[in-house]
């Protein structure tokens, strides 16, 4: 099961990273919102091995620059940027429609696991979790984002 610890986190993490309608939400200088389109929205993953394991969490902005708190489970936070070519499928998985049924709200998603890899995606569609244990389905739209992630970044690899 995810710890209520978890869930709290992707759900602040949310908070500050989606505007309600599920597009970036930025300030302009006289205080006028603007949302960017939730295809080159930010994207989040938030990865917890075990009950006990470090909460890890990645951010991706919409031009491809990074921030991985905790990666390592060294309290180091590591940055970096994807590259174009990452950049622009990231961007298309973003906005593929299959992605709105993969939430855990449409799945119903319930955490089965007990110490294993959870990883969650927090997209403008909303929360996509995966565990890493046999016999579990990923979906397999949010599992390319998740791989894609995981390679170009110090997060934790999926199997």
């Amino acid at each position: 099961m995810v710890s209520a610890g978890a869930v709290l986190t992707v759900t602040l993490t949310a908070c500050s990273v989606f505007g309600q309608d599920g597009g970036e939400s930025t300030r302009e200088p006289k205080g006028t919102a603007v949302t960017a389109s939730p295809a080159v929205a930010r994207v989040s993953l938030v990865q917890k091995l075990g009950q006990d394991g470090p909460l890890r969490s990645l951010n991706v902005e919409p031009d491809g620059r990074w921030e991985c708190d905790d990666c390592a489970g060294d309290g180091v936070t590591s940055t970096g940027s994807l590259d174009p070519e990452r950049l622009k499928r990231l961007h298309g998985l973003l906005a593929d429609p299959r992605l709105a049924q993969e939430t855990d709200e449409v799945r119903k998603y319930k955490a089965t696991c007990i110490d294993s890899l959870t990883s969650s995606l927090l997209t403008s569609v909303g929360l996509i979790t995966s565990q890493d244990c046999p016999g579990e389905e990923r979906p397999p739209v949010a599992h390319e984002i998740l791989l894609l992630l995981t390679q170009a970044t110090p997060a934790e690899p999926t199997a």
